[in-house]
């Protein structure tokens, strides 16, 4: 089975032969996969009216476990955003009906994110939509090897997750 990436593998193989291309043979791939899940993604959340963002603040909530809020600060760490930009998404999530802000009452100065019923039921269809979608992808490798993948997937992206202060591109 050949894909894309094997032939710019080749070529960069004939024309750089003094330069050792195997990184790319690995994140290549990743970065032509994630591209393609961007877009599936995209289309998967667009049909439950959701941008990435969006399904990323409400995931983080729904994975929080009753009562579905977390801080602000929590919310940001968790999507590796600042916290203007937090508070924007923060702001039109409630604009939108899909969460709502309430007092700490451990911090009178701050506030706690909670996911609402209508944020909830958002998050869930769209979370079905998308594990079916990605279901489909996977079908064709057998769970062995989908273990495999996730294990070595995992020994790849734990240290930049460890240290966000490495380079990232």
């Amino acid at each position: 089975m050949r894909d894309e990436v094997d032939g710019l593998i080749e070529a960069w193989r004939s024309q750089r032969p003094d330069v050792d291309v195997t990184p790319l043979e690995v994140f290549s791939r990743v970065s032509r996969l994630a591209r393609h899940l961007d877009r599936a993604r995209r289309t998967v959340f667009t049909e439950h009216a959701l941008e990435p963002w969006e399904f990323d603040v409400l995931a983080e909530l729904r994975r929080s476990g009753p009562p579905y809020e977390l801080s602000p600060g929590r919310l940001l760490r968790a999507t590796l955003v600042t916290s203007g930009t937090m508070t924007n998404r923060v702001d039109r999530l409630a604009a939108a009906g899909l969460v709502k802000r309430r007092p700490d009452p451990d911090d009178k100065r701050g506030v706690l994110v909670r996911l609402t019923e209508r944020g909830a039921e958002r998050i869930d269809a769209a979370l079905e939509s998308l594990l079916s979608y990605e279901e489909t992808l996977l079908a064709p490798m057998p769970d062995g090897d989908r273990q495999q993948l996730a294990s070595l997937l995992r020994c790849l992206l734990a240290p930049l997750d460890r240290d966000p202060s490495r380079p990232q591109g």
